[in-house]
């Protein structure tokens, strides 16, 4: 298995990476129903915001994460948002999660990042994420709040 770092000559394996979180979050049609264009995605991977992972094996994206750098205003620092990650179930409990896990680590170190905080549903559908966060980092119990953007309620 091998970890690879998404950059702006890689949009197939961020296609494939869509797919995966599609396959792995039971959401096909969020994570591949509306594919962004090429351009809009090269674009993503060239930005110093996002960051993209993905777990290879024999040539196939097995796992991944989206992550962004949100840079900090009171201090000159910067924090990672570990948005998804995903390994498909054929393949879990093999230490793929914790190995994505600790390369997005190396990468904030590099970037100057303090932290990685990332976000858990309390349903029973995420106690092995729960499981894993827990193991690696310090829980926090926190609400969090969707604000629409349009006036609509997109909580659906």
């Amino acid at each position: 298995m091998d970890i690879h770092h998404l950059n702006a000559n890689d949009v197939s394996l961020l296609a494939a990476l869509l797919a995966t979180f599609g396959e792995a979050f039971n959401d096909m049609e969020t994570y591949t129903g509306k594919r962004p264009s090429e351009d809009y995605l090269r674009r993503l991977l060239a930005s110093d915001m996002f960051i993209a992972l993905a777990a290879m094996k024999n040539d196939e994206v097995i796992g991944g994460i989206a992550a962004y750098e949100l840079r900090k205003f009171e201090q000159e620092r910067s924090e990672i948002y570990l948005y998804d990650l995903a390994v498909v179930l054929k393949n879990r409990r093999q230490g793929i999660a914790t190995a994505l896990i600790e390369k997005l680590k190396a990468i904030a170190a590099e970037r100057g990042a303090y932290v990685i905080f990332v976000q858990a549903d309390t349903s029973i559908e995420d106690e092995p994420a729960i499981a894993l966060y827990s193991k690696l980092g310090r829980r926090e119990d926190v609400f969090h709040f969707d604000i629409a953007v349009d006036g609509e309620d997109n909580t659906a």
